[in-house]
């Protein structure tokens, strides 16, 4: 157990230092994207050139993607904050939630679909 605590920390520290890697890229280029993102980018690069193993860090981000929905509490809760979006605003907004996810599932759904057929591709050759 303790092994699995150790393996799971250790890779989120991984993962935590493209993000702070991203954020100084960040502040010393003032670049107009946000340093996390900078990071994911350089973590993408550093799995792609085999810089990075995967296996390096897929326990930490499996953990992560689970508990996703608990990052977005904070920001479901700060919205009570703000009662002027109850009326035409909050309409809008909900609209512009429902259309992005419902193009973001579509997405996801072709992506997965792709990468199935290309395994089982894989696994018949």
């Amino acid at each position: 157990m303790y092994k699995n605590i150790v393996t799971l920390l250790v890779q989120f520290i991984l993962i935590n230092v493209f993000f702070f890697i991203g954020l100084a890229l960040q502040h010393l280029t003032n670049l107009p994207i946000p340093g996390s993102i900078i990071g994911l980018i350089l973590l993408f690069l550093a799995l792609k050139t085999g810089l990075v193993k995967l296996h390096w860090i897929e326990q930490a981000g499996k953990w992560l993607l689970a508990e996703l929905l608990l990052f977005f509490i904070p920001a479901a809760v700060g919205i009570v904050q703000y009662p002027d979006l109850a009326g035409w605003n909050g309409f809008q907004l909900l609209l512009v939630i429902f259309i992005s996810t419902i193009l973001v599932m579509w997405v996801t759904g072709i992506v997965a679909d792709q990468l199935a057929k290309r395994r089982r591709k894989g696994e018949t050759e």
